[in-house]
């Protein structure tokens, strides 16, 4: 199930069921788990942990030095999840010592064509970023989003858990769970409504994420009186993680 033309480093960890294309190389500290599908002319650098049922498709880079002038050589990773599908010519590098060494992907997400993962990004699970969506270096992407197509993500910006970023929308500061954003600069829209229905969230939860957008975005408050009525909605896991996402901001949440 190895392709006679690849080449793989003798230090590299293969585990059972792999099948690895013709032309593809495979680097020194790199381990791939087991059932793992690698096209053909794919790059994976080490040190690179990918884990099970995962498929790379052609022309892909995995696991490469970033391009990031601080970048001098360190010892930094990348640290895959399971049933991940990484499509054509998508590049995800590995961190840097400035963050935590390390570049961290979750598992069954969907990277279409052309997509890029810089260093240091951390990214959940089930998302969904679509061709030439990129993200640069130290972004964080909660569960379930949804980057459209030639989306653009600053840097340090994190993304909370169900949002939607619409098609080439350019986002510079972070934006809560399940908002809605598009433009470029990108701004609120609503809530993504589509999304939850889909996650089988309840028609009083959905309800309670749109008051929580409308208390945020359509009053006019401060950020300090949003959130504390918000709080006022009730204790539901979805009030929790819309509030949690809009505390933990650094950057500064999208008005």
């Amino acid at each position: 199930m190895i392709h006679q033309t690849a080449i793989i480093d003798p230090t590299a960890i293969i585990g059972k069921d792999v099948t690895v294309g013709p032309w593809t190389t495979i680097g020194a500290g790199v381990e791939i788990g087991d059932g793992c599908t690698i096209a053909s002319h794919v790059v994976v650098k080490g040190p690179t942990v990918i884990g099970r049922s995962n498929t790379i498709y052609q022309f892909s880079s995995v696991g490469e030095d970033t391009p990031d002038l601080k970048y001098k050589g360190e010892l930094t990773r990348l640290v895959i999840g399971d049933n991940n599908t990484i499509r054509e010519g998508v590049t995800i590098h590995r961190g840097t010592i400035q963050d935590n060494g390390e570049t961290r992907i979750g598992s069954n997400n969907l990277f279409m064509a052309y997509v890029h993962v810089g260093h240091d990004c951390i990214i959940g699970d089930h998302v969904v970023m679509t061709n030439n969506a990129a993200v640069a270096g130290h972004v964080n992407v909660g569960d379930w989003s949804i980057l459209s197509g030639f989306a653009m993500i600053h840097q340090y910006v994190s993304l909370g858990a169900h949002c939607f970023i619409g098609p080439a929308a350019f986002v510079y500061h972070d934006v809560p769970a399940c908002v809605t954003v598009s433009g470029s600069p990108a701004e609120p829209r609503t809530i993504n409504r589509e999304g939850l229905k889909r996650r089988n969230f309840s028609a009083e939860q959905i309800a309670l994420a749109n008051k929580a957008y409308k208390i945020l975005y359509r009053r006019g408050l401060r950020l300090e009186e949003a959130i504390s009525a918000i709080a006022e909605l009730g204790d539901d896991p979805m009030i929790t993680m819309f509030v949690d996402s809009v505390e933990r901001s650094t950057r500064g949440i999208i008005r």
